[in-house]
């Protein structure tokens, strides 16, 4: 049988010499809990961190980026680059629709809706079915205020079509553009400044717009005062889901460069609005000329008096 010294550890052993020769070694126990290192403890006590990290969604752009780096992105001249731009299911987009319809107050709609998955799929088709609904709408206004009137002949104008989606899909893609590169722009001046990716804001003002089709269908009513409470409810809605995404990302930036942006956002927003009903739906009224009717060959009989 083995000794009984024999049984002993020798890792013991030595951890008591070592201890012997140096007391003021220092020992780490199970038992003990791990302390939290200085800049991380003071990050925690910072006050406003976690309320920029909740609207700007910054505690997720880490995560955000990994993942991103694990993915193996395709060549842009290849189908599966634009496939996954449509990688959504029609929850999320729903559920992107209701975030644009009833926004929360305090709420970031990218960090909610759009940071973990945008996509180009609810945006394109918002615009197509936009486009669509405002050139039938005005054709089908445009028919009922003249309605009854003896000199119109109703004409359908196919070009407002044309016109609609002109307008639409410039604002949704190149006002998204300029925003993207003046952010970029600012985050090389200002560290704090946080720009988002130009995705996601093609995101948040496609789907800035969906409250739009739904105004533009009772825009049919011949009722000024009606259009124009629906224009100033639907720009107070959607306004709302802009100025909320992106006031967080410039305030810490000078504060008339900050009023300025955020202004310019809704000016060109309600612009859109305004000039959509303006155009396609306040007509001017038109005087239509009385119908010329032709003449018809009348032949003249002469009589001669004896």
């Amino acid at each position: 049988m083995a000794a009984a010294d024999d049984l002993k550890f020798q890792e013991f052993d030595d951890a008591a010499n070592l201890l012997a020769a140096n007391p003021d070694a220092t020992t780490i126990s199970i038992d003990e809990p791990v302390e939290i290192p200085k800049n991380q403890h003071s990050r925690l006590q910072e006050p406003g961190r976690e309320e920029d990290d909740e609207l700007l969604g910054t505690d997720d752009s880490d995560k955000t980026e990994l993942l991103a780096g694990q993915k193996k992105s395709a060549p842009f001249w290849t189908f599966e680059y634009y496939q996954t731009f449509f990688d959504v299911d029609t929850y999320q987009v729903l559920d992107r629709i209701k975030g644009s319809v009833f926004p929360v107050p305090g709420k970031n709609f990218v960090r909610l809706y759009i940071r973990s998955n945008p996509d180009l799929y609810g945006p394109f088709w918002i615009c197509a079915t936009l486009v669509f609904t405002i050139a039938v709408s005005g054709n089908l206004s445009n028919f009922f205020i003249h309605l009854g009137k003896p000199t119109y002949h109703y004409v359908p104008e196919f070009r407002k079509v044309s016109i609609a989606a002109t307008t639409i899909y410039a604002y949704a893609w190149l006002v998204p553009l300029a925003l993207w590169g003046f952010l970029m722009w600012r985050n090389s001046k200002v560290m704090n400044i946080v720009s988002y990716s130009f995705l996601e804001i093609v995101c948040v003002y496609g789907y800035s717009l969906f409250i739009y089709i739904p105004t533009a269908i009772l825009w049919i009513i011949p009722q000024k005062v009606v259009r124009w409470v629906l224009v100033v409810f639907s720009l107070c809605l959607s306004g709302s889901v802009l100025v909320m995404t992106f006031w967080p990302a410039v305030r810490d930036d000078n504060r008339r460069i900050a009023l300025a942006t955020v202004g310019t956002i809704l000016l060109l927003h309600a612009l859109l609005a305004v000039g959509c009903l303006a155009y396609f739906f306040d007509a001017p009224e038109l005087d239509f000329p009385a119908p010329i009717i032709p003449a018809h060959n009348a032949t003249t009989v002469t009589t001669k008096s004896h």
